[in-house]
């Protein structure tokens, strides 16, 4: 008994060296499944998402810590299938780490930060980064007030930007997330540009980047991880991804993240929980998704005083067109504003499908003079008053001169409609309302 005290407390003693990375702890494989590794030998050191390497380099990521006990550790891999057998030796590291610097910029990665363009290795920066970094103070923050020109149309006029603003991009699949994302990515006001493709398919990585980023590919950082990929490397590519955006921040640039998309993070959250065995609470989702999604996007927005900014957009795929999902609802109340999609407006030939009566930018005031509120306001009254009564004008159960109301609806709301409607490569437009007003002046 002595003896296993005496090992024990030699063990707790060399934990702060071993964690300062003045000595290598090692442990042993002793159980592969198709899910995790368990690894004997480091519980006494190890942390949640600390990392575990093979090999004498602390460059061969192995996976990382997800479930710790008494006298083993559960390990995710970041590898669809484990390097390792029973009985392989395997090494302690830390908390994953990045070193960026401003040559990353043009180049893509994937969610360990190796650089998978084939344009050459990325040079290393001074500093390391923790990938799981705390935002900045909440009272220490700047307040985001400055109007940001996304040049589309039905953006600019219903759910105005701001620097800083963090905003989400919700629709089910096939409705044009991507491609809104990618007019909205085109924005020049920002000195830096960082992507997370997060499990979207192998094919789509290169035609965003090279037909959606436009002008901005030169200053964009894009961060891939796809969808045949495991569920490590999806959760880590937005956490890389926001961690460079930080990066830049802090140098003081003004920074666009884009999360393509949320939901899948999410997905692999789940799938990283259930593996180390939490229990599913809602629709599948353990109770650890709806603190991570937090811990992500609050990383976003504006920086302390002093800094930049990250004005970050997030896709967000609502599964069965249902937006009261629990993802998409979670998001929906961390955000400082959502963009809704519509099938049925997709269907019809309007894009980008945007829903104006449902999508908000709580940052609306602080754009909007009170005459453009007002419009605005009207504007929505028209639409909703035009929808209210589609069925009934087409079945001819109403007169023009009845309602005047329903008269201007159906007088306007056509010419909205054409206005909003804007197709990817067309040229942005830079001021939409008095655009507006040349269109619909002789209504109003």
């Amino acid at each position: 008994m002595c003896n296993i005290n005496a090992l024990e407390n030699l063990a707790r003693a060399l934990s702060p060296p071993a964690r300062s990375g003045l000595t290598k702890i090692g442990g042993s494989v002793t159980e592969i499944t198709p899910n995790a590794l368990r690894v004997a030998g480091l519980s006494h050191f190890a942390q949640l998402g600390d990392t575990i390497y093979a090999g004498e380099s602390s460059s061969e990521v192995l996976g990382e810590v997800v479930r710790v006990e008494s006298s083993s550790l559960v390990v995710k891999p970041y590898a669809n299938q484990a390097r390792a057998g029973i009985a392989s030796r395997v090494w302690l590291g830390g908390p994953f780490e990045i070193n960026p610097c401003q040559a990353w910029r043009g180049r893509v990665l994937d969610a360990l930060a190796r650089p998978i363009d084939g344009a050459g290795p990325v040079l290393a920066g001074d500093q390391p980064l923790s990938v799981l970094r705390s935002p900045p103070p909440a009272l220490q923050r700047q307040r985001p007030s400055e109007p940001l020109i996304s040049g589309v149309r039905v953006i600019d006029l219903f759910t105005p930007l701001c620097i800083g603003q963090r905003i989400g991009i919700f629709a089910g699949s096939g409705v044009g997330k991507s491609t809104l994302l990618g007019m909205l990515a085109q924005a020049e006001r920002f000195d830096s540009v960082v992507v997370a493709l997060v499990g979207e398919r192998s094919r789509e990585v290169r035609d965003f980047i090279e037909t959606s980023l436009g002008t901005n590919r030169s200053r964009c950082i894009t961060v891939a991880a796809t969808g045949d990929e495991s569920p490590m490397l999806r959760r880590l590519a937005p956490l890389t991804a926001m961690t460079l955006a930080e990066y830049f921040r802090d140098q003081g640039h003004r920074v666009l993240l884009v999360v393509d998309s949320a939901t899948r993070y999410a997905h692999a959250c789940r799938e990283i929980a259930m593996a180390a065995g939490e229990p599913p609470v809602a629709r599948g989702y353990t109770p650890s998704v709806f603190t991570e999604l937090p811990r992500l996007l609050e990383r976003a927005g504006p920086g302390a005083e002093g800094s930049g900014s990250i004005t970050g957009l997030f896709t967000v795929l609502v599964d069965g067109d249902d937006h009261n999902d629990p993802i998409a609802d979670a998001i929906r109340g961390i955000l400082d504003g959502h963009i809704v999609l519509d099938r049925a407006i997709a269907a019809s030939g309007r894009l980008p499908a945007v829903d104006p009566l449902k999508s908000l930018s709580r940052l609306a005031d602080r754009v909007w003079t009170p005459e453009q509120t007002k419009l605005v306001k009207l504007l929505r009254t028209l639409i909703a008053r035009f929808e209210d009564t589609r069925e009934l004008r087409l079945l001819g159960g109403y007169q023009p001169g009845l309602d005047a109301e329903i008269d201007k609806a159906v007088d306007m709301v056509p010419r909205l409609y054409d206005f909003i409607s804007q197709h990817p490569a067309s040229d942005p437009c830079m001021n939409v309302f008095k655009d507006l007003l040349d269109v619909l002046n002789p209504v109003l």
